[in-house]
């Protein structure tokens, strides 16, 4: 029990965490002290001060502005990918797992081969073919990314397909769409929750990744990887342009690895229990 109380205030603690960073890109207009889009070359790369606390970029753009509005952008494009791979890979694992025979081999098959492509690769492959835009990045990064959530939900649907009470809705006349809603998907629904708030600190990093290499969102966009792209240039004599960036990401990131893993070990010490 006192193992199961400390993992739920660990949750509760970074929980707390999370729903300030969720704050942050909600009101970002209101915490916001400038317009992101606004240039003021006269102001240009100015160091951190009490006007600028985070400094300026090239065009004089305030940093800290940029970076608030960044969080926005960065979120709602990682919220909106990881539900998607979600929805859409476990509905596939589902329905090979369920299903079998043809549909299970065509379904995996099909996944194996997008397995056997680096991943970050084949995104940037995808992403550079259609173009850079922040559609496209999700796109990309869905495409390379459904199939960790086919491989779960197919091998939790056979695991549960095993159990007597299945045996006994088949019997009892239950329907398919009935006997998948209704047995199969909640009772895989908590490791597939578990498996998405881990993985949005990695898709953070993908989608900054992207936009960094040019593939992702583009200017003058607020979005954290392409703000480290436009301060490489002048990493020298500004490295305030690409520090903060680069801090923002590693403290997101941060935040939401140790949120899905205290999320894990609270579900760990339920079922323990």
């Amino acid at each position: 029990m006192k193992n199961l109380t400390d993992d739920k205030k660990l949750f509760y603690f970074y929980t707390i965490l999370v729903l300030l960073i969720l704050s942050v890109a909600v009101f970002a207009p209101e915490l916001a002290p400038y317009n992101p889009f606004d240039a003021n070359m006269k102001e240009s790369l100015t160091a951190p001060s009490t006007a600028h606390w985070f400094g300026t970029d090239k065009l004089g753009r305030d940093c800290l502005t940029r970076i608030l509005y960044g969080t926005q952008t960065s979120l709602m494009m990682t919220i909106f990918l990881v539900a998607l791979i979600t929805v859409v890979g476990t509905l596939v694992g589902v329905l090979a797992g369920y299903f079998g025979g043809r549909m299970d081999m065509l379904l995996m098959r099909f996944a194996d081969m997008m397995l056997a492509f680096p991943g970050i690769v084949l995104a940037i492959a995808i992403a550079g073919m259609m173009g850079g835009s922040v559609a496209n990045t999700i796109l990309a990064l869905a495409v390379v990314s459904w199939t960790k959530y086919a491989r779960l939900g197919r091998s939790l649907t056979l695991k549960i397909r095993e159990c007597d009470y299945i045996a006994a809705a088949i019997t009892c006349g239950t329907r398919p769409g009935q006997m998948l809603w209704t047995h199969i998907v909640p009772n895989i629904l908590p490791t597939v929750v578990v498996t998405a708030a881990m993985d949005i600190g990695t898709m953070i990093m993908e989608i900054a990744s992207l936009s960094f290499l040019g593939f992702g969102a583009q200017p003058p966009t607020p979005e954290w990887g392409l703000m480290l792209n436009e301060g490489r240039q002048v990493i020298q004599t500004a490295p305030w342009v690409m520090l903060f960036p680069g801090l923002a990401i590693l403290v997101v990131v941060a935040v939401f690895n140790l949120w899905g893993d205290s999320l894990r070990d609270v579900m760990d010490s339920q079922r323990a229990n």
